[in-house]
């Protein structure tokens, strides 16, 4: 295989201004919303070259948050502390603190955000 396996996300919301607000805070970055014929879409900043999958939030009737059910998405980190010291003010719950997978793999948490939607951090200190 020349890739990896994940090449694009998608995150539910339901109020994409707040879903934009809340990730912004937590991992200080900057999402700008596009409507595509109803359909709202923020993308987190990718940079081409870099490891990691591409992905954005979505608001679309056909699309329902969810804290329990299905796919779990990963979100990148120096060291998770640093977003976790953020979800709660920025409006999320934090599920899971910083726990250790193994030492070759790293921390891993998991976070509700704004939205209802369950989700994790990983980093490897």
């Amino acid at each position: 295989m020349d890739n990896n396996m994940v090449g694009w996300f998608e995150i539910p919301v339901t109020n994409m201004d707040r879903a934009i607000a809340f990730y912004n805070a937590v991992f200080k970055i900057e999402i700008q919303a596009q409507d595509f014929g109803g359909t709202l879409m923020g993308w987190f900043p990718f940079s081409e070259g870099k490891p990691g999958a591409a992905g954005s939030l979505i608001q679309n009737q056909a699309y329902q948050p969810s804290d329990k059910k299905g796919t779990l998405v990963y979100f990148n980190s120096k060291d998770v502390d640093n977003e976790l010291s953020r979800i709660e003010g920025a409006g999320g719950q934090v599920v899971q603190t910083k726990t250790q997978i193994s030492p070759d793999i790293g921390y891993m948490a998991i976070f509700i955000d704004s939205e209802g939607n369950r989700i994790a951090l990983h980093s490897r200190t």
